[in-house]
């Protein structure tokens, strides 16, 4: 019986549920053990506690043997490998960013100056490109919390990985689910990414979870992101798309006042993943990413 250690919030704990599931399909059974982590308690902003706070006490508590497996959402991990884990990617769920808004509105239908909760330098510089009059408000908390300012009144909307919606079974309350070349995810969004200590038993258990096209798409994506040196926090974002074998990965890089946006794009094989994320993030860099991102 291996044991899955999950954060305790609702999103978590159906995310390594369905972890569970898939490893007892597949004949190994499990359970779900609680870690709690810094970023559970601490509601200061995730620039300021820093990139990985969700993941590392996960990571601590898989090493220590508290838990055999460790399930995270792949786009909160840090994009330096940790070479004490084995890591698979299962298969993906929706990759697309969503509005939760009051009385159902789309984002062009919230009037002047909505305030509009994100913390996420990502999402604040593209909804400022779109609509520059929003009043962007700091959002952090469970997907309940944040869904709850807007039911509250306090907020007329907030912007949220659709994957969480759906895995949560809230998909119903997304008012708008934005195309991925209208507003650009997060790199690896949709993605989970579970961890065991290499050469384990559970290691060789969760191998049996690896789905190849979520992975080469992850990597591409992640590869844009580390090879920009990057945090999860930056103003930086990709996604991919597969189409007859054939890996397209697109990046981008925004100024966080929503004045400038650098897109750039590669395809090719899926072996060659890594190498796609590279040549995006280097396109990148010639026109003029550093200077966005401050490096």
């Amino acid at each position: 019986m291996f044991k899955i250690g999950t954060r305790g919030s609702k999103l978590a704990t159906t995310q390594s549920g369905h972890v569970r599931e898939w490893l007892k399909a597949n004949g190994f059974e499990s359970e779900l053990h609680i870690v709690t982590t810094h970023g559970d308690v601490n509601m200061a902003p995730v620039e300021r506690i820093g990139v990985g706070v969700f993941t590392q006490a996960l990571r601590e508590a898989l090493y220590g043997g508290e838990c055999d497996i460790a399930v995270h959402s792949f786009k909160d991990l840090p994009t330096a490998a940790d070479e004490r884990f084995l890591l698979v990617v299962p298969e993906r769920q929706d990759v697309r960013e969503a509005l939760v808004a009051r009385d159902g509105l789309t984002l062009a239908q919230l009037p002047e100056g909505a305030r509009v909760g994100t913390s996420a330098p990502r999402r604040i510089s593209q909804l400022k490109a779109m609509r520059p009059d929003l009043d962007i408000q700091p959002l952090r908390g469970n997907i309940d919390t944040r869904m709850g300012k807007v039911t509250s009144g306090e907020l007329d909307a907030v912007v949220l990985a659709y994957a969480g919606l759906v895995r949560a079974d809230y998909q119903d309350m997304a008012s708008e689910v934005f195309a991925p070349d209208t507003f650009m995810p997060a790199p690896a969004q949709g993605a989970l990414a579970i961890e065991a200590v290499k050469d384990s038993a559970a290691a060789r258990a969760i191998e049996t979870l690896i789905d190849e096209q979520a992975s080469a798409a992850s990597l591409g994506e992640r590869t844009v992101l580390s090879r920009l040196e990057a945090g999860c926090t930056a103003p930086v974002a990709a996604t991919s798309t597969i189409e007859n074998g054939q890996l397209t990965v697109r990046g981008g890089v925004f100024a966080l006042d929503g004045s400038r946006q650098l897109l750039a794009s590669a395809t090719g094989p899926l072996s060659d993943a890594a190498q796609l994320g590279s040549a995006v993030s280097e396109e990148l860099f010639s026109r003029g990413a550093a200077e966005l991102l401050g490096n």
